[in-house]
């Protein structure tokens, strides 16, 4: 069993700062156990009476947008590590939230930042993460613990406070679910259905504003702004929409958001696009988890990543224009090509695995794609995408 410490001494500065800012640093200590056995020591920050947290322990590539990683439901069921060495340096706000509250198991960082500076922050990283009810560590090792996640892959873990010993904390770990078969959309969507960028008095829905039927699996706040922005009228429906609730909308386009867990084991979801696609209506817009969902819709079928792909700088290359995206990411999950049927087209492809990005039917106004072209965080260069769904629509 490997005992795994961060080595030297520790930074930031101790100490209230000028501009109100606390130190955030607990004295409590906490660990984060691995299935492999791998045990972090360090110290607990954000909610340090939260005795346990298991989860799948993942990292993300993102330097900054910490406070929307937290908030991006497609986290749920993970433990989240960041790269970037030092993180909370400008605080926190309810301005930045991608969701109505934190759904990641875990946050780990190397260090929390003692002082913040932000003319827009209302309180500190470990603040809010005290509030939200989340646990940290910090002052682990995580340049090495990310070189094992690539290296053996994506692990269940506990994060903990308790007094265990080490070996009862790997026996956790191993007994925590695995991301495989799990279902997770069902508790990060909306618990009802909702309407967002309304029709004003005598705008023509089919002219002026299309209407949208999204769909919620856990959908990041900015993918509704983005479609609003776009000029899109919204019905937000949850998960477990029916092909009966949606055709009620009689809507101009259909919109499948991002979301956690494994996309096979929505079964439900999966069995009303088939007969929405059969109906051929509607042009229809996925991303992410709702790109995988439209593949296994269309009759292909997907897989488990080694270590996924997370992180606001991921490239890819649009097949259709040849141009490189850098792209903000966020799954566990892809599609197989070889499994999709004749019909689909490949048209963006990761250029550090080569796996899928993209796709659209070549009869039917069916279009997706894995990563996040609505960003926060991340690069903005793929905002074409809600300009072409619009187009779609017309």
């Amino acid at each position: 069993m490997e005992n795994i410490t961060r080595n030297g001494q520790k930074g930031g500065t101790n100490g209230s700062a000028d501009d109100g800012s606390a130190n955030d640093r607990s004295a409590k200590r906490a660990r984060l156990v691995l299935e492999n056995g791998a045990v972090f020591s360090g110290q607990a920050f954000g909610a340090v009476d939260v005795p346990r947290k298991t989860g799948e322990v993942v990292f993300t590539t993102s330097i900054t947008g910490y406070q929307e990683i937290l908030t991006d439901p497609s986290y749920a069921g993970q433990i989240v590590t960041m790269t970037n060495p030092l993180m909370g340096n400008y605080g926190a706000n309810d301005e930045d939230l991608e969701s109505r509250h934190p759904f990641v198991s875990g946050f780990v960082v190397r260090e929390v930042a003692q002082r913040y500076s932000n003319w827009r922050a209302e309180e500190s990283l470990a603040s809010f993460l005290e509030r939200s009810g989340v646990l940290g560590i910090e002052q682990i090792d995580t340049r090495r613990l990310v070189r094992m996640l690539r290296s053996e892959g994506a692990m269940r873990g506990v994060l903990s406070t308790e007094e265990m010993s080490d070996a009862e904390l790997v026996e956790v770990a191993r007994q925590s679910p695995k991301m495989t078969g799990l279902d997770l959309t069902k508790g990060v969507t909306t618990k009802e259905a909702y309407d967002m960028n309304p029709l004003q008095a005598g705008e023509d829905s089919a002219r002026e504003k299309p209407h949208v039927v999204v769909i919620d699996y856990g959908i990041k706040q900015n993918i509704l702004r983005k479609l609003a922005d776009h000029g899109a009228c919204l019905t937000v429906f949850p998960s477990t929409a029916t092909l009966e609730e949606i055709q009620e909308q009689k809507p101009d386009g259909i919109f499948l958001s991002n979301g956690p867990g494994d996309p096979d084991a929505v079964k439900d979801s999966i069995a009303m696009l088939k007969h929405l696609i059969k109906r051929e209506e509607h042009p229809i817009f996925g991303i992410c988890l709702g790109n995988q969902l439209l593949s296994l819709a269309l009759g292909g079928s997907t897989y488990k990543l080694k270590f996924g792909h997370r992180g606001a700088n991921h490239p890819v290359k649009n097949l259709l224009s040849e141009k490189i995206e850098i792209t903000s990411q966020n799954h566990g999950f892809a599609v197989d090509w070889k499994t999709m049927p004749k019909d689909c087209e490949l048209t963006h492809l990761n250029l550090n695995d080569h796996t899928v990005e993209g796709f659209r039917h070549k009869k039917l106004p069916i279009f997706a794609v894995q990563y996040h072209p609505e960003a926060s965080p991340g690069p903005h260069e793929s905002d074409y995408l809600f300009t072409q769904f619009m187009e779609a629509m017309k």
